[in-house]
């Protein structure tokens, strides 16, 4: 059982950067895959991105590509989600998930552990 832990979220202006932490505790993997979610008000939750906490490979939606960056401290067990350039668009909640699904995977479905959530809202 992994317990996932959001901070970081705030207001900000348009152009903006902030930086999001997920720290993990409990049972957690090498092979488990962490992930960013959001959701907009009135939209449903949509994958970001994603890393495992072996190697460094990672995988970006298409929306955030160039923008958002995901990293990590293993040592910390800590994930981490740099967002630059940040647009009104982006505003939503932001959730970490973890999954231990062997495959590459964007499905809300396939990530049994979440985290509670932080708000990001970016002001045009």
């Amino acid at each position: 059982q992994v317990q996932l832990v959001e901070s970081g979220g705030g207001l900000v202006q348009a152009g903006d950067s902030l930086r999001l932490s997920c720290a993990a505790s409990g049972r957690t993997f090498s092979s488990d895959t962490m992930a960013w979610f959001r959701q907009a008000p009135g939209k449903e939750r949509e994958f970001v991105v994603s890393i495992r906490w072996s190697g460094d490979s990672s995988y970006h939606a298409d929306s955030v590509k160039g923008r958002f960056t995901i990293s990590k401290d293993n040592a910390k067990r800590t994930v981490y989600l740099q967002m630059n350039s940040l647009n009104p668009e982006d505003t939503a909640v932001y959730s970490c998930a973890s999954t231990r699904s062997v495959i590459i995977t964007t499905s809300t479905a396939e990530y049994n552990c979440w985290g509670q959530g932080t708000q990001v809202t970016v002001s045009s």
